[in-house]
């Protein structure tokens, strides 16, 4: 792995994800640095090529979180310096729009039982009862339905999750989704 070409196609996304999150283009600049840096010391830890870009958008995460704390320690902090504001979406609220969508597109059984799970609350056991099938079939079921599920983001967008699996950010796939 190559720091020069991981950097060179990497670095623009990096680079917006910092825009997003921070509002000073020469702090961006600055941080932008410090993930670089920070790559070029570490990246031989990555021993999965497919996990790079999700560790390199978790180094800038922890980038900017460090970023904010030592802002707070060395003054206060005034609204406009914020990156966030309340009424911004989240990722999960952004991607929470194609979950109905996705879901219809299953087949009738899968979505039939996702929307009963995943939406309306029902427990597993429950619905493993009304629909008269064990427990631990339900459950394999439900685990092939997500799959399916999951693969249907997977074609619409590119995931980066951070080390625990959880979505920490989002890109659409330009032209090749049209489901939600």
């Amino acid at each position: 792995m190559n720091v020069e070409i991981i950097w060179k196609e990497y670095s623009s996304s990096l680079k917006a994800f910092l825009h997003a999150n921070v509002s000073n283009p020469d702090d961006v600049d600055d941080l932008l640095q410090d993930i670089l840096l920070k790559t070029y010391q570490k990246l031989h830890h990555v021993k999965d090529t497919h996990k790079i870009k999700p560790w390199l958008f978790q180094v800038a995460n922890r980038a900017i979180i460090d970023f904010y704390r030592k802002q707070a320690k060395d003054h206060k902090i005034v609204a406009d310096e914020l990156w966030y504001h309340e009424n911004d979406i989240s990722v999960h609220t952004q991607l929470s729009r194609c979950i109905l969508p996705f879901i219809q597109a299953l087949p009738a059984d899968d979505a039939e039982m996702l929307t009963s799970i995943e939406i309306e609350g029902v427990s597993q056991k429950a619905f493993a009862e009304k629909a008269g099938m064990k427990y631990s079939t339900l459950k394999s079921r439900v685990q092939k339905s997500r799959e399916k599920l999951n693969t249907l983001f997977q074609e619409c967008c590119e995931l980066s999750l951070d080390r625990k699996g959880s979505i920490i950010d989002f890109q659409s796939k330009k032209g090749e989704c049209h489901k939600c």
